[in-house]
């Protein structure tokens, strides 16, 4: 399993605010505690969130569009039907969150940390995940489509009835992965013959 980075140390703390529905346009938070915030509806345009912590907020139908979480840490908070179009969440973490329904688009979720996560039916298209760590994540039926893979720690992943299709991912890491059901493509099918050691002739 990957190392989980340690939190961010912050400097201010938001407790039990209620920004429901709230327009974030262009706003700037550094090294911020977010603490039970209620987070459902926002929509954030252009924010930027870098170093913060965000525990037991509710992200709930919330939209980002063009947004950055930038080495944010989440804890025990609820994605569900959230909304991530060409956002930037390079070296974020995510610890017992919820992510039913949750829609990422594009953008750049390099070094994300997910282990042990629960993805099921969550969509990712489109999506950077490079050196993602989703080592022991379970990603039944979650979409991973044109996402890219590479060098993401999978280990111990379940991947069962999965749409990987278009993917880039690491053959090495192929055989450690539950792929049971799992939707790929023609030339993902040569990567995973080629993993196995099988000679692929056409």
């Amino acid at each position: 399993m990957a190392e989980r980075r340690q939190a961010e140390p912050t400097e201010t703390t938001i407790a039990s605010h209620d920004w429901d529905g709230r327009d974030i346009d262009g706003e700037t938070f550094e090294r911020v505690l977010f603490v039970d915030v209620d987070f459902t509806e926002m929509r954030n345009t252009g924010g930027t969130f870098t170093e913060c912590t965000f525990r037991g907020c509710r992200f709930n139908v919330s939209e980002h569009t063009e947004s950055a979480f930038l080495n944010c840490t989440f804890v025990r908070c609820n994605l569900f039907d959230a909304r991530f179009e060409g956002c930037k969440l390079v070296g974020s973490v995510f610890d017992g969150c919820a992510f039913d329904l949750l829609k990422v688009r594009g953008g750049d979720w390099s070094f994300t940390g997910f282990p042990g996560a629960k993805l099921s039916g969550a969509s990712f298209e489109g999506v950077r995940l490079r050196e993602a760590d989703l080592t022991g994540a379970t990603c039944e039926r979650t979409t991973f489509h044109k996402a890219d893979l590479s060098g993401a720690s999978l280990h111990g992943a379940n991947f069962r009835k999965a749409d990987l299709r278009g993917s880039d991912l690491n053959p090495e890491h192929l055989l450690t992965m539950d792929l049971k059901g799992a939707v790929i493509d023609l030339a993902q099918a040569v990567v995973v013959a080629s993993a196995l050691g099988l000679d692929v002739q056409v």
